[in-house]
């Protein structure tokens, strides 16, 4: 098992150069084929245009085409630098439908965080949330603070043997295999009830080669579960979380539950999510 084909989220924000060598670096790691997938936000005037802004409309798609020729040049030139085998692709159709309809042919997909000083990095409403929700893969998104100085050494895998987090645990074996240090997080909602629920993947894991120790963390009233893993990130310099995407029925539509909504907010290192 292992990554074949990798796809990374390209836009004009400031964080898109240091998100695509993040993949690259990953990409050369797997000998893997990289694909820039370059969607940002749609103008949210142009239906509101009529047939006589002709010119407004020649501006807009002077202005797209610049921006994406601008964004297709930094990806090609980086890939060729970094000589890994690449694809771009640029299309046109609705932002989210094009993404997940590409990250689908993928074996993993690279997204950044939603910034909220750069509007350059605002794709659609819960973009973040609807791709780990809706792509059918594992899903890495990248922090916009700060910079990914390692990744994937130090592993914390939110482990509570429900079935997105079995899944996100089978998503993420190649990069554990790789890992130097991996741990199994449970996080006790009702320690004196609860029976240890991680020591029936150990072999599992061991099957792939994967040593991992195991952690009970007792919930503290008052801290929430997202607050608890980010705590236990930091105790331990982990440089990468995997976790399970969850979401509820609400309604016609599919809502991430609190964990998942609360640590794409909050974190501080790159998640792994699956659904």
């Amino acid at each position: 098992m292992t990554y074949k084909t990798l796809l990374v989220h390209v836009d004009d924000s400031r964080k898109s150069p240091e998100r695509v060598s993040f993949a690259l670096d990953l990409a050369l790691k797997y000998d893997a084929c990289l694909i820039g997938l370059y969607v940002v936000c749609q103008d949210l005037f142009r239906p509101l245009l009529k047939r006589d802004d002709s010119l407004i409309l020649a501006s807009l798609e002077a202005q797209h085409a610049e921006r994406a020729n601008r964004a297709h040049d930094r990806f090609i030139t980086a890939a060729e630098q970094a000589g890994c085998s690449f694809e771009w692709r640029a299309p046109r159709g609705p932002a989210l439908d094009e993404a997940v309809l590409h990250a689908r042919h993928a074996d993993l997909v690279i997204l950044g965080q939603e910034d909220p000083e750069d509007q350059d990095s605002y794709v659609g409403r819960d973009f973040v949330e609807d791709m780990v929700m809706n792509a059918g893969r594992p899903v890495i998104v990248v922090p916009y603070a700060g910079r990914v100085a390692t990744f994937g050494e130090n592993v914390v895998v939110a482990w509570d043997g429900s079935r997105e987090a079995a899944r996100a645990l089978a998503d993420s074996v190649p990069i554990l295999k790789r890992a130097r240090f991996v741990t199994l997080c449970t996080v006790e909602k009702h320690p004196d009830r609860e029976a240890p629920a991680g020591f029936d993947v150990a072999g599992y894991l061991e099957r792939h080669g994967v040593r991992a120790a195991f952690k009970s963390i007792p919930r503290i009233s008052g801290v929430g579960t997202g607050e608890t893993l980010l705590n236990q990130i930091s105790d331990t310099h982990a440089d990468l979380l995997v976790m399970g995407a969850y979401a509820h029925a609400r309604a016609r539509e599919r809502v991430l539950g609190g964990v998942t909504h609360a640590l794409l907010r909050t974190m501080t290192v790159p998640v792994l999510m699956s659904h």
